[in-house]
């Protein structure tokens, strides 16, 4: 009974049309798609971050100078901000919120047309304790998740797109 139902659970999944978006690894056409997107520096700490996230996800950091040629720019603008959340009677802040949010835009540097044009958000809530020391060090690894967050979402996007633009396989 339990294997029919096994059966049965995977004849109707395959037929609903989901295919695996890195299906064939490293030679897959979305991972070649992204091994071949360029990301120039972004401003700020925020920014190395970010870049270094995505080239990590898109394939780059994993071969060094990265084995496809570009056939895709990343433009990015990133903005970063810190508000206090929790004012005490006496005007201290209690607590803050880090804001990182990212333009980008995938340029395809053939025909320099925009593939994609979206925006990529996360923010964190930070505790601010007596110690200035604690306090700088948790905005820090505020700005860290944020910006590997940021990218995951930024990736994601743009392995659809590319997923998108890609000719059917018979």
């Amino acid at each position: 009974m339990r294997n029919l139902l096994i059966l049965a659970a995977s004849l109707a999944l395959s037929a609903c049309g989901l295919t695996p978006m890195y299906a064939g690894g490293s030679s897959a056409g979305v991972a070649q798609g992204l091994a071949a997107v360029e990301v120039p520096a972004i401003q700020g700490r925020g920014g190395w971050l970010v870049k270094n996230a995505l080239e990590a996800r898109f394939g780059v950091a994993s071969n060094g100078a990265g084995q496809a040629t570009p056939q895709y720019r990343l433009d990015v603008r990133l903005d970063d901000s810190l508000e206090a959340l929790g004012v005490l009677n006496d005007d201290t802040i209690s607590r803050e919120r880090r804001i990182l949010r990212a333009r980008y835009q995938l340029v395809d540097l053939a025909t320099g047309s925009i593939l994609l044009d979206a925006t990529a958000g996360s923010d964190a809530g930070i505790d601010v304790v007596s110690s200035e020391y604690a306090t700088i060090a948790a905005e820090q690894k505020a700005l860290e998740n944020l910006a590997l967050d940021v990218a995951d979402r930024m990736a994601t996007q743009i392995a659809l797109t590319l997923r998108a633009k890609a000719p059917e396989r018979p």
